[in-house]
């Protein structure tokens, strides 16, 4: 459920005046946390807990190592509508008080999921969050000269949680002392990538979009997406078949742009002798897979990763 006018409003006037946006880079992103609280009463001292909440303490984590002051502070605003009318409210209440606002237009960012649907943006230079995702990507990279364009990005994959999920990651999951497990078997990503595959024929959102999202990955001309049977057996044909390491990531990081990947994250549980809950086990996850991120500052190929460094130039 959407923030009604008022919770808005107050939402905004809550961030606006907070002291530590002071001289800071300010990045709204999706996710509950200090906005809804107490059945929608906003309350300040939840704000100061924000950081600490999934969706803001994973940005953090992956601010780039190198970073070591004046870091964005990071606002979990609710879902991707209240987010984007976060950020230009903001911008207006700045503009008719600035006196009693910690906030520099300048410094204040978005990011949010590109997901299925489109999301329209009215009185801004891209029309929908499928063009502003046209605009800034390309064969899966950031579009380096286009990027300085946006102060709303959209996630390159399909939302947040493809990008726990990319492979790269093996590596990180194979190495952790309390292994994550995946079907009650040790976390192999190409399980969860075929699971996925399978599932796109079932998938009504992402049949009803296809013709739309299928642009995203045309890149791909070995990928039959005139159905979701025919994109189906195409990835899973070329998937068994491609040798080379660098296609088939090309393949994965397809479909992570178009198939939902949240379920299948949430899948993923801690081995029988962890003595915490699968949540709390997936929230320290995160903490390691930002930090993976946190050193791919820079390269187009990590998305969340340029995002973050290419902030460092408004400190």
């Amino acid at each position: 459920m959407s923030l009604n006018p008022e919770q808005l409003k107050r939402h905004c006037e809550i961030i606006i005046q907070s002291r530590r946006i002071k001289n800071k880079i300010v990045v709204l992103c999706e996710g509950e946390g200090g906005i809804k609280d107490n059945q929608y009463r906003l309350s300040p001292q939840s704000y100061a807990r924000m950081e600490q909440m999934p969706d803001a303490n994973f940005y953090k984590a992956c601010v780039p190592r190198w970073w070591s002051q004046y870091k964005p502070e990071f606002f979990n605003c609710g879902d991707r509508k209240d987010v984007i009318d976060t950020y230009f409210t903001l911008l207006e209440i700045h503009k008719q008080d600035s006196n009693n606002s910690y906030l520099i237009p300048e410094k204040l960012f978005v990011m949010v999921d590109l997901d299925l649907q489109l999301q329209k943006i009215d009185n801004y230079i891209f029309p929908d969050t499928e063009a502003i995702f046209g605009d800034l990507y390309g064969q899966c990279k950031v579009n380096e000269i286009n990027a300085d364009n946006h102060r709303i990005w959209v996630t390159g994959l399909i939302h947040k949680e493809a990008y726990f999920l990319i492979p790269d990651l093996q590596e990180v999951f194979d190495n952790i002392s309390a292994s994550p497990v995946y079907n009650g078997n040790p976390l192999v990503l190409d399980n969860i990538y075929l699971t996925m595959a399978d599932a796109i024929v079932d998938d009504a959102d992402l049949k009803n979009n296809l013709p739309r999202i299928a642009n995203r990955i045309n890149y791909l001309s070995s990928l039959d997406c005139s159905n979701t049977d025919k994109f189906r057996d195409s990835w899973k044909a070329e998937f068994d078949n491609t040798q080379n390491d660098i296609e088939k990531n090309e393949l994965i990081l397809a479909l992570l742009t178009i198939k939902k990947a949240k379920d299948y994250w949430h899948q993923i549980h801690p081995p029988s002798d962890y003595s915490s809950s699968a949540e709390r086990f997936r929230e320290q996850l995160l903490l390691e897979i930002g930090q993976f991120y946190s050193y791919k500052g820079n390269n187009p190929r990590y998305h969340i990763s340029f995002f973050l460094a290419a902030l460092h130039k408004f400190v």
